[in-house]
């Protein structure tokens, strides 16, 4: 439901909040408030003055996707001012993309798992961050940011990184590598980033191609694996996804399964660190 009332309420207040110098307008003269006029709103948002006026009256029709998101951008609204004044129109405000910005207190948050594996990837499957552990269990974070990070692509074009996992467990794994990109195709493939990654994926792996060709879509927020270490043998893990509100970056941490060694052998592999040690867990 449209919330008239409360959207002309905001959009007043909001524009009183702003002065023609914060929006690159001139002063002008004349002005009987400091705040920006309807007109000026108008201009901003890159419609007639009368059409604005009678959302600030409450009256018209109620406005559109496009004409909500021009107004809060013309009057420099915040992501979470934007939210409010898309769900005061009545509409489902546009999902809200992280990239690959990684907020320094959700990197001290993982950092402070120190028992398990965790990783920072995006929607994509690429790893912009790992702890120790995980460059222990998964080996040490690739040096160049992109494919060579993307999880997806070594799973599909390196028979090495398959050769971790038991044989049983890769066509499970596989379709869920697909089902979850799936995913993410479907809230962006018009990305030029998830287009790229699914072209060269297609052209590079027939398994891919045949797996992509099923249609099959699956978020995948939890799963389980075993992946074999040279040093402390097979480890059995449960794999927890855990979304941040932007929804395109994900905290991977794999805990021990219970009624296995795992937990003994991950202590192993904290205590003695991989050989390169931690300056590979980091942030770009």
């Amino acid at each position: 439901m449209t919330d008239r009332a409360g959207l002309a309420d905001f959009l007043r207040r909001r524009r009183d909040t702003l002065r023609p110098a914060d929006v690159g307008l001139p002063a002008g003269t004349r002005r009987r408030a400091a705040g920006l006029r309807r007109e000026e709103v108008a201009q901003l948002a890159g419609m007639s003055s009368d059409y604005y006026a009678r959302i600030e009256q409450c009256r018209g029709p109620r406005p559109s996707t496009s004409i909500v998101a021009a107004l809060a951008l013309a009057l420099r609204c915040d992501l979470d001012e934007r939210d409010h004044m898309f769900h005061l129109a009545g509409l489902s405000p546009p999902s809200r993309r992280a990239g690959r910005q990684v907020r320094p207190g959700l990197i001290s948050l993982a950092d402070h798992l120190t028992d398990v594996p965790v990783c920072i990837c995006t929607d994509l499957d690429e790893t912009l961050w790992q702890n120790g552990l995980a460059d222990s269990v998964l080996g040490p974070m690739p040096r160049a940011a992109g494919r060579p990070r993307n999880l997806c692509w070594r799973w599909f074009t390196d028979p090495d990184f398959q050769e971790r996992c038991p044989p049983a467990d890769r066509p499970r794994l596989s379709a869920a590598h697909v089902g979850n990109l799936r995913a993410t195709y479907a809230r962006r493939g018009a990305d030029p980033d998830v287009a790229a990654l699914v072209d060269a994926l297609r052209r590079g792996s027939a398994e891919f191609r045949a797996l992509w060709d099923r249609h099959e879509v699956s978020v995948r927020r939890s799963d389980r694996k075993s992946v074999f270490h040279p040093e402390v043998g097979t480890l059995h893990l449960n794999c927890e996804v855990l979304l941040t509100p932007e929804e395109d970056l994900k905290v991977v941490a794999l805990f021990p399964l219970e009624g296995t060694d795992a937990r003994d052998k991950l202590e192993l592999l904290r205590v003695i660190g991989p050989q390169h040690g931690r300056s590979a867990a980091r942030c770009l």
